[in-house]
């Protein structure tokens, strides 16, 4: 298995940063890392997704849509 983190992405006081696991069927799995505040106020979600995709890209983009759209809820 391959883990990767790339494509970081500020929205407002959070950064977004899609985590994509390459599964042993060959698929991608993704997750979301959910960042806010600084030093030891530093509070990190992480969300994972059940659906799997057939490249990497489809699952960053899923990720940080997912991402996005829970910024928006939490604001």
């Amino acid at each position: 298995m391959n883990i990767t983190s790339a494509n970081a992405l500020s929205v407002g006081k959070y950064l977004l940063s899609p985590l994509i696991k390459l599964t042993e069927s060959g698929q991608y799995a993704a997750s979301v890392s959910v960042r806010s505040g600084r030093g030891s106020g530093t509070h990190d979600r992480i969300f994972r997704f059940t659906p799997f995709f057939a490249t990497r890209e489809e699952a960053t983009l899923y990720a940080l849509t997912q991402g996005r759209s829970f910024v928006r809820q939490a604001t």
